[in-house]
């Protein structure tokens, strides 16, 4: 059994209409295998079955999870985020939007050191579904096109592409019955153009298992596109269909809430405005309680139009009403939109403060901050490597320090080479660089040194060699064992350098003065 494959597996089935049974299988095979993917199939079932508290357990469950790579983890912290400002709707004492946009911002950037196309996929796309509840619409597309060109791996065959077609459209959708509420119409018409664009384009792709249901729902996107624009009579026909499909198949209504303005539109175009009525009622009627705002009100928007359209006394008093809560709505919308921008420009410039510019590694400040969260932790093992690097003035005294600055970078990715995911590997200025790796013990600290005075003298064309100091100790002292670990390093440097020199373990009432 593939854990990744059956995680992409299950995550589709928990989406069209079966999660229980794929809550089920992941617990099953959970009892095999802590592979994130799989905690991540529970997390998307507990929330399309709307249980909240078992939701909150899952996430924890899958981020702590030693499987949970960085992909894996940015789509867990999107999931956290998304739900969490849609709770926050219906529950204002819970709703944190800056530990939201927080999460957004972690999960934007730990995206990028993703490798597994599978992980990444989920990301994407959980980051753009967190952007799409928040209503940041501007943001959500790239993520999903993201998604979309990622989704080519060779394997079992399967909806994704289709779907993050299918939610490209949704989108378009949706960012349309907003401006309609807010009056820009014109604006609205094209978002709708996009919508029947995308939705077209998934129908034709639908594959796997499951390609019926995405078929029809990417239909029934094309069908919304089309009920305000040049097709309103095929619309209200299609819509009417493929909703009574979509929900035969056990479509989770919330999924198909943005279609209930759009029928009612179309049927009103085609001259039919008492059945327009009567949708739009039994769909505001059906809609579930976590609808969100913005389909709620796009239906009772659209309610009041039409009464207004049948001369209803009090009609136009709520469609004022209703067009003064739209715009402080999209008035709100967009400051929330500035906060997120302000606060990934500000995560990006702290993240470049603690870069190395010239070989794109951890600087000294970054090597400070993981020591001091480390030792501010809990109490685990912790080894340190302090490096100088030998013959390195020679380098520059006779090639020039452009021959310097490459052999610098050459080391530094011969170093990056045999660290793990969870060491910080630092230059901490000129020809010296430490490396930080938790819960590595003096023995296995000692061979990933050794490795890496090898894996430098093997650079091609580069005489330059390492002097490197080995120490360890419990977190809390690590200042004291970075210490330790530099005299140890001078010392290998006293002895002719090209070599490793390990600190005897101090004991920890040492380590401590």
């Amino acid at each position: 059994m593939d854990p990744t494959h059956e995680a992409v597996r299950l995550l589709e089935q928990a989406q069209a209409g079966q999660a229980t049974e794929a809550l089920a299988r992941a617990d099953a095979l959970l009892a095999d295998s802590d592979h994130a993917g799989l905690h991540f199939v529970r997390v998307i079932a507990f929330n399309v079955l709307g249980d909240l508290p078992a939701w909150e357990d899952a996430i924890a469950r899958m981020l702590a999870s030693a499987g949970c790579s960085p992909g894996w983890r940015a789509a867990a912290l999107a999931t956290r985020a998304g739900t969490r400002s849609r709770v926050g709707d219906g529950h204002t004492a819970d709703y944190d939007l800056d530990g939201v946009l927080r999460d957004l911002v972690a999960a934007e950037t730990t995206v990028l050191d993703e490798t597994e196309t599978v992980a990444a996929v989920n990301a994407r796309v959980m980051i753009a579904i967190a952007f799409f509840e928040l209503r940041l619409y501007e943001l959500v597309g790239a993520h999903y096109e993201a998604a979309y060109e990622l989704s080519t791996a060779p394997g079992p065959a399967n909806g994704n592409r289709a779907m993050w077609l299918i939610n490209l459209a949704e989108l378009h959708l949706t960012w349309a019955l907003e401006l309609y509420q807010v009056g820009q119409v014109k604006a609205a018409e094209s978002h709708t153009a996009e919508a029947e664009a995308y939705g077209t384009r998934a129908a034709a792709e639908a594959d796997g298992p499951d390609a019926e249901v995405w078929r029809d729902y990417a239909l029934l996107a094309a069908a919304c596109a089309k009920a305000d624009r040049h097709d309103p009579l095929s619309a209200a026909t299609e819509i009417t269909f493929l909703l009574e499909r979509l929900y035969a198949r056990g479509m989770s209504p919330l999924l198909l809430g943005f279609a209930g303005p759009f029928h009612a539109v179309a049927l009103r175009r085609t001259g039919r405005p008492g059945e327009a009525l009567a949708v739009i009622e039994r769909a505001i009627e059906a809609l579930p309680p976590d609808a969100g705002v913005l389909i709620t009100a796009a239906h009772h928007h659209t309610h009041a139009v039409l009464l207004a359209g049948q001369g209803s006394p009090g009609a136009a008093a709520g469609l004022s009403y209703g067009e003064t809560l739209a715009a402080a709505l999209w008035q709100q919308r967009l400051r929330t939109l500035n906060s997120f921008e302000t606060m990934r420009s500000l995560e990006q410039m702290q993240a470049a403060a603690e870069v190395d510019p010239l070989t794109g590694i951890a600087n000294r400040r970054a090597f400070d901050s993981a020591v001091r969260r480390l030792e501010s932790g809990p109490d685990e093992w912790a080894s340190v490597l302090v490096i100088d690097t030998d013959k390195f003035k020679q380098i520059n005294d006779t090639e020039g320090h452009a021959a310097g600055d490459a052999a610098l970078r050459a080391i530094a990715a011969a170093l990056m080479s045999l660290a793990r995911e969870t060491d910080v590997v630092a230059r901490l200025g000129g020809d010296e660089f430490a490396v930080l790796l938790p819960g590595v013990g003096h023995a296995t600290a000692r061979e990933v040194a050794q490795r890496m005075v090898l894996a430098v003298r093997g650079i091609p064309d580069c005489p330059a060699t390492l002097s490197i100091g080995v120490a360890g100790g419990p977190a809390s002292t690590l200042p004291a064992v970075v210490d330790l670990a530099d005299a140890a390093m001078y010392r290998a440097k006293r002895r002719g350098g090209d070599g490793v020199e390990l600190s005897t373990p101090a004991p920890r009432s040492v380590l401590a003065a």
